[in-house]
């Protein structure tokens, strides 16, 4: 009896009255929505080790509340006995808010998944690209959500796009064809890093000969510092599509050879161990394994007979420095164990005539 004496009020029938109420409702209904969310969903996030959803759940609730307050204007405008042009302007207006508040609920989320992206990115590499890259990638993330926003709202008000589409894609090609170059060193850097090729402090050989201390891998170029000191910067777009010589990778270990030669007449078995003896007291050297120093007997040649030392060595650092060291001490070894290293020799037989 009471709910129908409730729906006949004559205040109740007033079509204002049922905008302004249904208003409220969705009003009430949306921070009712919040206190759930704040109240129990965000417990259940407060609990997982990720931190995204708590930014998300954050970040969303004024959006979501804004959302349910325009569908309840909406609903509402409705009740009212507007014509139906002034129907039709209020419905594309509320469909453009709803549109543009949930275009930038999803902008806000790709943001937060790009941030944390980036941050995990910067974790596991010591190069600056990620510094110059992220700014440029939210920049670019944004232009886009702005440009849908906008075409979902002028598709809203029946504006028709084709031409706007046609000469955003004149204006596309025209500014991918100026920024190419830059487009591909950007790419580049990104599929450096991506694909592990080299990272910051390693020693690099490209195809063109140049070698030297990986010192900065940017957003365009890499920096390499060569042996003789000097910065050289190289387009990320061409050390992509070159073929790239790392030293120390998989590891730092790397072989160094050091060639001899003995006279002839000279024990072969006694060269093999006293020189792969003396090898092993260096400290750099490494002594076991498959890395163990070794002597190998090459060739007769002209004058003398020809041997390799070969021996790995803890880092690329000390290879030149360790290679340097194990010649004298290989020179030394030979005069000690009395095996003669002799010089270039010919014999000329003259003939009388």
């Amino acid at each position: 009896m009471v709910f129908g004496e409730v729906m006949t009020n004559p205040y109740l029938q007033n079509k204002y009255v049922q905008a302004i109420l249904i208003i409220l409702v969705f009003y009430i209904l949306s921070h009712i929505t919040t206190y759930i969310l704040k109240k129990f969903v965000k417990k259940i996030t407060d609990k997982t080790k990720t931190k995204i959803d708590d930014l998300i759940l954050e970040k969303s609730y004024k959006p979501f509340v804004w959302s349910l307050i325009i569908i309840g204007f909406k609903i509402g405008i409705t009740r009212l006995a507007l014509s139906e042009k002034v129907q039709g302007i209020f419905q594309h207006l509320f469909n453009s808010i709803i549109t543009i508040l949930i275009i930038y609920l999803l902008y806000v989320i790709v943001q937060i998944l790009l941030e944390s992206w980036g941050q995990a990115f910067a974790q596991k590499t010591k190069s600056t690209l990620d510094d110059d890259l992220l700014p440029l990638l939210h920049k670019v993330v944004k232009v886009i959500f702005v440009i849908l926003g906008a075409f979902f709202v002028l598709g809203e008000w029946k504006v028709d796009i084709t031409g706007l589409l046609a000469g955003v894609g004149v204006a596309g090609l025209a500014i991918g064809f100026a920024v190419k170059d830059s487009l591909a060193n950007i790419f580049g850097g990104i599929s450096i890093i991506l694909d592990k090729a080299f990272k910051v402090g390693d020693v690099i050989q490209t195809s063109g000969g140049d070698t030297g201390t990986v010192t900065d891998i940017g957003l365009r170029s890499t920096r390499i510092r060569t042996w003789d000191n000097e910065l050289l910067i190289i387009p990320n777009g061409e050390l992509a599509n070159n073929k790239i010589q790392n030293f120390k990778q998989p590891d730092e270990s790397v072989r160094a050879i050091v060639q001899f030669g003995v006279e002839y007449g000279s024990n072969v078995g006694k060269v093999k161990k006293v020189v792969k003896a003396c090898l092993k007291t260096l400290p750099e050297v490494i002594k076991t394994g498959d890395k163990a120093p070794a002597v190998q007997f090459m060739e007769m040649g002209d004058s003398s007979l020809n041997f390799r030392a070969t021996f790995w060595v803890k880092s690329f650092n000390e290879r030149f420095g360790t290679k340097e060291k194990a010649t004298c001490l290989i020179y030394e070894t030979l005069n000690k164990s009395k095996v003669g290293i002799p010089f270039p020799t010919r014999t000329i037989y003259m003939k009388k005539e």
